[in-house]
């Protein structure tokens, strides 16, 4: 009989648990409070309690070629970086593709998730649901976790002294849906992530004047890297993760930050983070930098006060005149359907063996998916955390002892430096490539390129150099898709397809032919002196 499991979520990650456990044979149930699939991706006009809310002007910060799932590309004719609805639109392709939709109960909020009386026997849950105010139970074998960390805002009031005075309008951006409401106002931003920085570009067309506030600064990119490529599809290489892991992380950090510096001097924008010596996560926006220059967004220190009508920014005396305070001030996460017995959260982060199994359960028949924020997109990550905890559900895959796994944990919490690669500087934030290649061994999936280098060369070398997009991990191994390797060699085409609306025959450079054929007999020299 197939194992039965309770799947609690049905955005990205909760979808590719659904097909994870059916390629598995395994009996997936999946447990959605909204009337419909999408998570974070499904946007409405009011914000629903328990669920990630957006704005209607979302466009994913990584692109398509990145953060499909590997074996399921973006419609060729979609934008490189895709807005909100067809994002949805692309999750219901995929929920269609993989008969995904019978397995999903939809307004059913999950009331507690307990183990049963015999768990250290069993391993089992029981599950009580709420469905049309009607409260069920059920038996489980094991239970996936698939319901994010955006759903409850961190608002620190208490850090705003005289914000109770405040006559203005003030929210959280979980509550932001349209520009509308800045029109003719003076707005002030608190926070400079993507929210905060998207809010208040969006504003500066329509407000009197916008200010965001930034206590520590941060590294602002553009979606557009070098000659127009996506940025993640030039970030996001083996040979370029593999060069910073190996260089020390003040030589990683001083190049990332010229690198960045090259496009946006952060300094002379009043940018430039306080901490860095460890990575903070990138904020992506393509216009901020015009909207600074043109005098439409004024930067800001941190606020030493709120009044009636305005605030003082530190290091100033002045007051300016405010309308409405925004606070892009993050996101804390719990569990409320778990005891604080399984699965505890403390300073911001959840006791967790590589972001997914608590460590100290008898049986691990529990898993977090999609608890991490890695240097690169949540679809690809959230697929290949549950097509591992899958197989480590049905009993394939086993786990280290507990003592282990809370070593391990232990020492991700006190996150010591390396000294080489790059730095995180928050509990959740992990390198992508190299996290995704450890679990990818754990099921024997990741490429093996040396052999792939010599059955298939032309392939290694992209995999190798190319964009590490999600195709690469169905190149082998369980779930292994037949089109990966089409997918990859073509990934380039896709790219460029909706962008060359206006094609011009170039000429062939015989200096770029001959630069070409020197650097692959160094790619030649080079791999024969590592092989000797």
């Amino acid at each position: 009989m197939a194992k039965r499991v309770a799947i609690v979520g049905a955005g990205v990650s909760g979808l590719a648990s659904i097909k994870c456990c059916l390629e598995e044979g395994l009996e997936p149930t999946c447990f959605e409070r909204s009337d419909d699939l999408g998570g974070l991706w499904r946007f409405t006009e009011h914000v629903e309690e328990g669920r990630a809310s957006l704005y209607k002007s979302v466009v994913s910060n990584s692109c398509k070629e990145m953060s499909c799932y590997s074996d399921f590309p973006f419609p060729e004719d979609y934008p490189n970086y895709v807005p909100n609805s067809q994002f949805l639109e692309y999750l219901k392709m995929y929920a269609n593709h993989f008969n995904l939709l019978k397995h999903i109960q939809f307004k059913t909020k999950v009331c507690s998730v307990t183990k049963c009386s015999d768990f250290t026997v069993s391993g089992q849950w029981e599950v009580v649901t709420m469905h049309e105010e009607k409260q069920e139970s059920a038996i489980f074998d094991a239970v996936m976790v698939c319901t994010g960390f955006l759903t409850n805002p961190y608002l620190p009031l208490d850090s705003f002294p005289g914000i109770n005075a405040f006559k203005g309008q003030y929210f959280h951006s979980r509550q932001y849906k349209h520009p509308d409401i800045f029109k003719d106002k003076r707005v002030l931003v608190i926070g400079m992530g993507n929210s905060g920085t998207d809010i208040a570009v969006e504003a500066s067309h329509l407000a009197e004047k916008v200010f965001l506030s930034t206590t520590g600064g941060g590294w602002v990119i553009s979606r557009i890297f070098d000659s127009g490529y996506p940025w993640d599809m030039v970030f996001m290489t083996r040979f370029q993760n593999m060069l910073r892991n190996s260089l020390p992380t003040p030589i990683v950090t001083w190049l990332m930050v010229r690198k960045i510096n090259n496009w946006l001097n952060h300094a002379n924008y009043g940018l430039i983070p306080e901490e860095r010596t460890q990575l903070k996560e990138f904020v992506l926006n393509d216009e901020l930098p015009g909207r600074i220059i043109t005098g439409k967004v004024f930067i800001r220190p941190s606020i030493k006060e709120v009044k009636e009508n305005s605030v003082i920014f530190n290091n100033t005396s002045k007051e300016e005149p405010i309308d409405i305070i925004v606070f892009a001030t993050g996101y804390t996460f719990a569990f409320p359907f778990l005891d604080e017995s399984v699965v505890k959260v403390e300073d911001g982060q959840a006791s967790l063996y590589k972001y997914i199994f608590p460590a100290h359960l008898q049986k691990p028949t529990l898993a977090i998916i999609g608890l991490i924020k890695p240097l690169g997109s949540m679809i690809p990550t959230g697929e290949t955390q549950a097509r591992w905890a899958v197989r480590v559900l049905k009993g394939v895959n086993k786990l280290p002892p507990p003592s282990v796994m809370i070593e391990k944990i232990n020492a991700r919490r006190e996150n010591k430096p390396s000294w080489f690669g790059l730095c995180y500087c928050k509990a959740l934030q992990s390198d992508y490539i190299t996290y995704i290649d450890e679990l990818l061994t754990y099921i024997n999936a990741k490429p093996k390129l040396f052999s792939m280098l010599l059955t298939d060369p032309h392939l290694a070398l992209t995999v190798f150099f190319g964009p590490c997009s999600p195709y690469q991990f169905r190149l082998t191994g369980p779930g292994k898709w037949e089109g990966a390797r089409n997918a990859i060699m073509t990934q380039w085409d896709r790219t460029f397809k909706v962008t060359k609306g206006r094609v011009v025959q170039e000429s062939p450079s015989p200096f770029e032919s001959f630069l070409k054929l020197f650097s692959f007999l160094a790619l030649l020299v080079a791999i024969f002196l590592i092989v000797l």
